[in-house]
């Protein structure tokens, strides 16, 4: 199931998008847009790059205390739950 902010969201993530950029872009409060790209990371639904070009392996993401200086794309598995909606 997914919530109306995630879905919002992962609308903004068809391209990799800066943290920065994607609160401006949706309007979502900070602790609302962690929470949300914890879950959605929770569900593997997006992936977090250290720089445009540079996606970080999962296991090297700390979004606890670092989810402002990633960027954020959706997965495929994102993009498929997104487009099912």
């Amino acid at each position: 199931m997914m919530t109306d902010i995630e879905y919002e969201v992962l609308d903004e993530l068809y391209f990799v998008i800066s943290y920065s950029d994607l609160k401006e872009q949706t309007g979502i409060d900070e602790k609302d847009l962690k929470h949300c790209l914890m879950e959605l990371m929770e569900k593997k639904w997006i992936v977090c790059f250290k720089s445009i070009s540079e996606e970080l392996p999962i296991e090297n993401v700390n979004l606890g205390e670092g989810f402002k200086n990633y960027f954020y794309l959706a997965s495929k598995k994102g993009l498929f739950a997104h487009n099912k909606t």
